[in-house]
């Protein structure tokens, strides 16, 4: 008896033992469910740490060039093929405007030799500059544009050699009223644009192909330029510098 007992006790002891680790086991697998496994477990659930996205630099604003708005410091042909000083005319409100002979705003010469004859003793000078640019319509030579306009129109305010005011072959009197700021600057459209300068020498406004000499608008601003008193020495000491030299006629 004694014997047998030890046998049964021993085997309980054994399927305690088993039932002990099975629970345990079983008891792994309930925390591994809910989430609550061992610590190799929850580092591999630990999720990934994301780098912050990095936005490009913002580029700094671009500085706009400024153009002197000072336009007399040129030389220019006359009709005649002499070399007239644009200087000469400080003091006075100019007016500069590209003419042609063959357009239909041609008839405006009329109205510009009226304007200058009205206002000329007051300051005012017009200047005209013939171009071709435009539909080849200003195809003449100089002694042919001289004719048309004295003839025809009685043209007596200074006329100049004949200019490019656009593209490649652009002069450098047209290429400083183009470069400067809106809505003085940008591109001559077409014939009879009109460029207005104060007794200064600088640009101040600008007015397309159909303004007429006579319009309201322009007349009044002429009038308000003219009545300022012509500054003793507006241009800056650097403006001492060389005069810019036309181009010698092909």
């Amino acid at each position: 008896m004694a014997v047998a007992c030890g046998g049964m006790c021993g085997m309980s002891k054994a399927v305690l033992g088993i039932a002990l680790v099975a629970g345990a086991a079983m008891g792994l697998t309930g925390l591994a469910e809910a989430g609550l496994g061992t610590a190799d477990d929850k580092t591999e659930r630990t999720p990934e740490t994301k780098a912050p996205e990095t936005k490009p630099a913002e580029e700094a604003p671009k500085e706009e060039k400024t153009v002197d708005p000072y336009v007399l410091d040129h030389t220019m042909k006359d009709i005649d093929g002499t070399d007239q000083a644009l200087s000469q005319y400080a003091g006075k409100v100019v007016l500069m405007v590209n003419v042609a002979s063959k357009c239909g705003f041609t008839p405006q010469y009329k109205g510009l030799e009226e304007l200058y004859d009205a206002k000329k003793d007051k300051g005012l000078v017009v200047l005209g500059f013939p171009a071709n640019n435009f539909g080849g319509q200003e195809p003449g030579s100089e002694a042919e544009i001289k004719e048309f306009c004295s003839t025809k129109y009685g043209v007596s305010f200074p006329m100049f050699a004949k200019v490019s005011v656009k593209g490649d072959e652009i002069c450098d009197l047209y290429r400083d009223l183009t470069s400067q700021a809106a809505p003085i600057g940008g591109e001559v459209g077409w014939n009879f644009t009109k460029f207005l300068v104060d007794r200064s020498g600088k640009v101040v406004a600008r007015y397309d192909s159909r303004t007429r000499p006579d319009d309201v608008e322009m007349l009044k601003k002429i009038d308000d330029l003219l009545g300022a008193s012509a500054p003793e020495a507006e241009k800056p000491a650097d403006a001492a510098a060389p005069e810019k030299k036309a181009p010698a006629a092909s």
